[in-house]
């Protein structure tokens, strides 16, 4: 109790928060990660290694259809308490931004407004030519009778469409990225919420904030490198620890 009381009023003195999430807040609400073992058609394959251009490029209906795969289970997926929080925030704290590794939307779903995505999003399928943004196909399920799914054609210039994420070997998306930078350099508070950071160069977000003077409260339900960094540690699952959070601040 502690701690969650420091953190509330670290939060509560806050004019300017940062709240910057990984796949932990969304595994709570059952989406998969990269490390957790696939499932049913896909259990033989390595996500790393779909997830990749090159991959693409020798596949691309592998890759397509394994994508379709995870964007059905993200999909039927629903924000969880944390998520909800997080939306919380925003309303309680008018100069907060969300900033996220994850790709599944579920922040969005849950209210939260103008989300930084670091790492693309599955919502977000665009040209691999002309890189122009593509409407995402029909609902086909979960693929099932084969594992390919031929993408869709780009109706602009006919180039096959990929997945909106960011894969292995590619840079991250540069305006989200000096958008999050600038907002880790100027808050207040930043809240490291389900992420081990451990994947650069979004898990020196949390860094540059405590650098620049902000407290880094970090809610996790493990230890984690950024444990010594931070101001104070919420060690629990997000969808609890972040409900609790926002009661002891504005209840």
């Amino acid at each position: 109790m502690e701690h969650l009381r420091e953190a509330a009023k670290l939060l509560a003195q806050a004019q300017r928060v940062a709240v910057f999430t990984g796949a932990g807040i969304s595994a709570e609400s059952g989406v998969p990660t990269f490390r957790d073992a696939l499932t049913g058609l896909w259990e033989r394959f390595d996500a790393q290694s779909l997830a990749t251009p090159q991959a693409f490029h020798e596949d691309p209906d592998l890759v397509w259809g394994w994508y379709e795969w995870r964007r059905h289970r993200v999909g039927i997926a629903r924000p969880n308490a944390g998520h909800d929080a997080v939306a919380a925030i925003e309303t309680h704290a008018p100069h907060t931004t969300v900033i996220t590794q994850n790709v599944d939307d579920l922040h969005e779903r849950a209210g939260s407004a103008g989300t930084v995505h670091l790492h693309g999003s599955l919502f977000a399928p665009r040209c691999v030519v002309c890189e122009k943004p593509a409407a995402l196909p029909e609902p086909t399920g979960e693929p099932d009778g084969g594992r390919r799914l031929p993408p869709p054609a780009c109706v602009s210039c006919g180039g096959l469409v990929r997945p909106g994420v960011v894969w292995f070997g590619e840079a991250l998306p540069e305006a989200a990225l000096e958008t999050a930078c600038r907002a880790a350099a100027g808050c207040d508070v930043l809240l490291t919420i389900g992420t081990s950071g451990l994947v650069y160069p979004a898990a020196e977000i949390p860094r540059l904030a405590a650098r620049s003077g902000a407290a880094v409260i970090q809610v996790n339900p493990r230890p984690t490198p950024l444990d010594r960094i931070a101001a104070v540690n919420l060690h629990g699952p997000a969808a609890r620890s972040l409900p609790d959070l926002v009661a002891a601040t504005w209840s």
